[in-house]
């Protein structure tokens, strides 16, 4: 095939190779195992472009998913709290979604210590970012985490 896409028949390698260098072209092997093969004379740098914008411009259109990361203390000071908490609020606007992990250590994983200090924790990030996100699914327990994840809040 020709650089228009009209066919120029079957015609030896020799013969193909002349034809695309007197255009000033390329001679590309489109399909190798048919027989013949079938080749295309193309010019390779522009065609190698095109592909190049082709897919930049696929990727601006692709949505990313961000997730953010908070870690939490059980004995955090309230101010320190508040600060992470005001961080979480600038992330769910800018529709990032955000993952906070409450870590205990040594004693502080005991479950009565758990349950207690955890669920302080979580209502008190539950009851500051209401209007900002939503919970995705109820916090998960690990042996020394709680986890769990806030979606940004869908605008009406």
């Amino acid at each position: 095939m020709d650089e228009n896409g009209n066919s120029l028949g079957v015609m030896g390698i020799e013969n193909a190779l002349k034809t695309a260098d007197d255009r000033g072209l390329d001679l590309v092997e489109i399909s190798p195992n048919a027989n013949p093969p079938v080749c295309k004379l193309i010019d390779y740098n522009k065609y190698k472009y095109e592909q190049i914008k082709k897919d930049k411009a696929a990727k601006k259109k692709q949505h990313t998913v961000v997730v953010k990361e908070i870690q939490i203390r059980p004995n955090i000071n309230i101010h320190d709290l508040e600060i992470k908490l005001r961080h979480a609020a600038e992330f769910l606007d800018k529709s990032y979604r955000v993952k906070f992990v409450i870590k205990f250590q040594g004693r502080e994983g005991r479950q009565e210590f758990k349950e207690t200090k955890g669920q302080e924790i979580f209502k008190k990030v539950i009851e500051y970012l209401a209007g900002k996100g939503e919970m995705e699914r109820e916090p998960v327990k690990d042996e020394q985490t709680i986890t769990f994840l806030m979606l940004p809040a869908k605008k009406k």
